[in-house]
């Protein structure tokens, strides 16, 4: 017997909680774990939602045995390939021969790619906006390519107004008993998770969420589903928000975050000094040292906040290699819409602020200050007027 989790009267979470793994997709640090959510549906058919990673394998197939019961499993509902959802999918077919799975052809075709049984006898394709009876539940599908990977789809439940989302709304961390966000305090304690989560995973795909977002906004979801994470009962429109603001690329809050790289600590004094001057006006700023921060934080600040600060050293006659790392980074998750200062260190050819801004000028609607510093070895008090300048700019530029 292990945890289930009751949803509804008719939809039980049979998922699992893996506190061992140490790095999620092999890049991202999951000190608090992550869920993997499935959920069975009990109806005139009986209906799975997406299966489980290996890691917990055994623990969903005993979830599932137990709410089923005497019953076997009629449909399969798909919504992405991605393993962590769909590893177990194989095993599912072998203990229930007879189930059918609902699917769309990009889907197919994923499962044909990482699968060898025949799944051209089970599969019901559904295309945008098909619909499906189980019984007194409706199930209504709808594409959301590349949020984030091209096969994604969601499922709307119309009976119980419930959404399957798929990976979006996920977040980062175990479920420790709880299943439903309201449970917890989700803004204190979870909320910079499903930020890292949104913008490391799918952040780069801002325009696609958007456009799923207008198809979902306009529904009555009473419950939100994901496939990883909180199951969502009160409170939806504040997270709905949140990804629409993600995924416009709308900052949060007012704010800088200052990420330098420093070898020998005088470019991170350069950093320390604008810090200290920007709160002295009362600016908020972030300090992160790129060489002992792992990309994926900065990068959620820099969703969170208005302004971004890069101080680096120039290394090889180009960028300090953390620092650049960083750059490709989030010119990689696309970020747009933010007010950009740089700063530069050389002891004899300062060259990482050119190589910093023609990265960045790839982005959209970025806001380069003009208000440069170059530093050769270590800032100069005649510098610190440069520094004040660009305290000033960015004074000038926040609302």
């Amino acid at each position: 017997m292990h945890c289930l989790k009751k949803i509804t009267d008719n939809l039980t979470w049979v998922g699992g909680n893996d506190r061992r793994l140490a790095m999620f997709e092999g890049v991202y640090s999951v000190p608090d774990g992550v869920s993997y959510n499935s959920y069975l549906m009990m109806d005139e058919k009986t209906v799975l939602f997406d299966t489980v990673d290996k890691a917990v394998s055994r623990v969903f197939f005993e979830n599932l045995t137990e709410v089923l019961g005497e019953r076997t499993l009629d449909y399969l509902v798909v919504h992405h390939m991605e393993p962590d959802h769909s590893f177990t999918l194989e095993e599912v077919v072998l203990r229930y021969p007879n189930l059918k799975i609902i699917c769309n052809a990009k889907i197919l075709t994923m499962i044909k790619q990482f699968f060898d049984f025949d799944i051209d006898s089970r599969a019901i394709i559904v295309k945008e906006g098909d619909e499906i009876s189980v019984g007194k539940h409706q199930l209504k599908f709808y594409m959301a390519p590349m949020v984030h990977w091209p096969e994604v789809m969601m499922t709307y439940e119309s009976t119980d107004g419930i959404l399957f989302s798929a990976d979006a709304f996920g977040c980062f961390g175990a479920l420790n008993g709880a299943i439903f966000a309201d449970e917890v305090d989700f803004q204190q304690n979870y909320m910079g998770e499903a930020r890292r989560y949104y913008a490391n995973i799918i952040g780069k795909y801002g325009a696609q969420v958007q456009a799923v977002l207008k198809k979902i906004v306009p529904l009555e979801i009473r419950l939100l589903c994901p496939l990883h994470g909180f199951v969502w009962r009160k409170d939806i429109d504040i997270y709905i928000e949140k990804y629409d603001r993600w995924s416009s690329y709308t900052p949060e809050e007012e704010g800088v975050v200052i990420a330098y790289a420093s070898i020998y600590g005088n470019t991170e004094n350069a950093a320390e000094i604008l810090a200290s001057r920007l709160w002295d006006i009362g600016i908020k700023a972030i300090m992160f040292d790129v060489s002992v921060t792992h990309a994926s934080d900065i990068i959620t600040a820099a969703f969170r906040y208005s302004h971004l600060v890069f101080a680096s050293t120039t290394y090889n006659n180009g960028i300090f290699v953390s620092m650049e790392a960083l750059i490709f980074d989030i010119v990689a998750h696309n970020l747009q819409n933010r007010t950009v200062a740089i700063i530069e260190n050389g002891s004899w050819a300062p060259n990482s602020g050119k190589l910093i801004r023609a990265e960045l000028e790839k982005c959209k609607n970025m806001n380069i200050l003009e208000n440069q510093v170059s530093i050769k070895s270590t800032l100069k008090k005649q510098q610190l007027a440069e520094l004040d300048a660009i305290v000033d700019a960015i004074a000038m530029t926040l609302k």
